[in-house]
């Protein structure tokens, strides 16, 4: 390998000279694909002529795909290979790849190979389109129903609540420029939404019919768990896309709808009791009570938010360039 090895807390990486394409490829236990997958990789790099490094980015396997990448690694200056001793997730290791990726293009694809990597030069010419970022459509799907159904799902929802107009989210197969790589944070299980995250900083997005191939190696990483991470994170990145630097216009929004529902609820109760009825025993009384200091709380909330905003914009000092470690794409 070309270069010194860099190191972070957690991990170990050897860098590479700045090529025009960084391939970042997150694995887990793929060590039945891995021969294949680079076979894959020299195949189409080399029919094309691409001047590219390939980031695998091991995310604390087990099965022996460590070793076997760092055989790929030996004497090659196109492999390069990132380890994570334990299990973090795709998307940390995804952000970890990021960090080191130093080509002018930055491409994205699962170690499983039903990402197709003889797509990467058309994701470069669509790229070149006047895109930033670039995400695949798995447009015919080779997964069984159990996966396809609940995924259009999620999709659906995924577009209506982000105004993101992506059929595929969950596709892996994705193409960036460096700048906006270097620019975005992952982590949790947000590289779903990675696109929702470009997009609410300006950056162009466009989508693009990939092939799609069934599983031949391994097993899948995901159970059903998947699906109730996947909206809670589509919260939090909904919530952190549009309200960050506005936290009030959120909360102060129920606030206002929680107080006039305890104002009007009092305020009937009132009438009735200048009436000459009891209401001290009536649940609506309470009800209209705790609407009162449920949009009280709300409020506090909402300010509180706009506080911390505040500070983070005006008092925080920016990111020092000596957090880096090597140049930056």
């Amino acid at each position: 390998m070309g270069g010194e090895p860099v190191s972070l807390p957690d991990t170990d990486v050897v860098v590479a000279a700045s090529p025009l394409l960084s391939i970042v490829i997150p694995l887990y236990n793929e060590v039945d694909s891995l021969p294949h997958l680079r076979e894959a990789l020299e195949d189409v790099l080399q029919r094309e002529n691409l001047d590219a490094e390939v980031l695998f980015v091991d995310d604390g396997s087990r099965d022996g795909s460590s070793e076997l990448l760092d055989q790929y690694v030996e004497g090659n200056s196109t492999f390069q290979v990132l380890h994570q001793r334990r299990n973090k997730g795709k998307s940390a290791a995804l952000d970890a790849g990021f960090r080191y990726a130093r080509g002018k293009y930055v491409v994205t694809m699962d170690a499983d190979l039903q990402d197709d990597p003889n797509e990467i030069p058309n994701l470069i010419t669509k790229l070149e389109e006047g895109y930033d970022l670039v995400s695949g459509w798995k447009k015919k799907r080779y997964d069984p129903i159990t996966k396809t159904i609940p995924s259009k799902f999620f999709n659906f929802t995924a577009r209506l609540a982000s105004g993101v107009k992506l059929h595929d989210f969950n596709c892996g197969l994705k193409i960036y420029r460096n700048e906006v790589v270097k620019e975005i944070r992952v982590y949790g299980e947000q590289h779903r939404f990675i696109p929702v995250i470009a997009g609410s900083q300006g950056w162009r997005i466009g989508e693009l019919a990939v092939q799609h191939h069934a599983r031949k190696w391994g097993k899948t990483k995901y159970g059903i768990s998947r699906f109730v991470e996947g909206a809670l994170d589509l919260l939090s990145v909904i919530f952190l896309t549009r309200f960050t630097s506005s936290p009030m216009y959120l909360f102060g929004s129920f606030g206002i709808l929680s107080l006039f529902a305890g104002f009007v609820i009092l305020a009937y109760l009132s009438i009735l009791w200048f009436q000459g009825q009891g209401i001290g025993h009536r649940p609506l009384f309470f009800l209209g009570i705790l609407m009162i200091i449920v949009g009280a709380q709300f409020f506090s909330i909402g300010f509180l938010g706009e506080m911390v905003s505040h500070m983070r914009i005006n008092v925080q000092p920016p990111e020092p360039e000596s957090s880096w470690k090597g140049k930056k794409g």
